[in-house]
């Protein structure tokens, strides 16, 4: 067991050493980065289609998809009209440091303001693993149920701002608000929370508003 601790620990120091890295170039080019953290279908790409919407032209948006297999969520970030590269992990759960830091030269960053780099679907492992970017977002959605803070309370306690998605379905599926805000704020105090819907777009302003104040720091 002690071995086993220490592989653990050495790989998460390598994890941030590279992590670090990655922040530097990022700093250097004046480019602020996001992670956004969700299950699968919480709504990680559709939120990106709508901020890419509300943040093009005036600042320049740039989109790096984590996933097991595929190109789809990329293209769609594309199509939105961001620059746009596709991580596949291979089975990996997670996008680690030097997946990013494998993918950031081929990022103009001279040209981009916001990098949003969208997770693999998964509330566990990405909690672990550092990127290098100036705010963990996590997406929570009305459909996955309102017990999530205290099932994955590492993932909870450990991002700069919650986004709670797919608003809209409240009235259709059982979803107690108050308890899941009160699991939040136990692992959470004061974390910045976004109730939105990308369908309605109820709460985007908000949301946008939000982003544009780091953007501009």
């Amino acid at each position: 067991m002690p071995e086993r601790i220490e592989i653990l620990e050495n790989i998460f120091a390598a994890n941030d050493t590279l992590a670090a890295e990655n922040r530097t170039l990022l700093d250097e080019n004046d480019v602020f980065s996001i992670n956004l953290m969700a299950s699968p279908g919480a709504g990680k790409t559709s939120l990106i289609e709508q901020t890419i919407k509300r943040i093009l032209p005036e600042y320049q948006i740039a989109v790096i998809d984590g996933d097991i297999a595929t190109s789809i969520d990329a293209d769609r970030a594309e199509k939105a009209g961001a620059q746009a590269i596709q991580i596949n992990t291979g089975g990996e759960c997670h996008l680690d440091a030097a997946m990013l830091a494998q993918v950031l030269p081929d990022l103009n960053l001279m040209d981009i303001d916001l990098l949003v780099i969208e997770n693999v679907g998964n509330l566990i492992c990405p909690a672990s693993f550092k990127l290098g970017t100036h705010k963990n977002i996590l997406i929570a959605s009305i459909p996955e149920g309102d017990d999530k803070p205290y099932k994955y309370p590492i993932m909870y306690s450990g991002v700069d701002a919650l986004v709670i998605n797919k608003i809209d379905l409240l009235p259709y599926i059982p979803f107690n608000m108050d308890y899941f805000k009160h699991g939040v704020e136990a692992l959470n105090p004061g974390l910045k929370s976004f109730p939105l819907s990308c369908i309605t777009e109820a709460g985007m302003k908000e949301w946008i508003d939000w982003l544009k104040s780091l953007l501009t720091r």
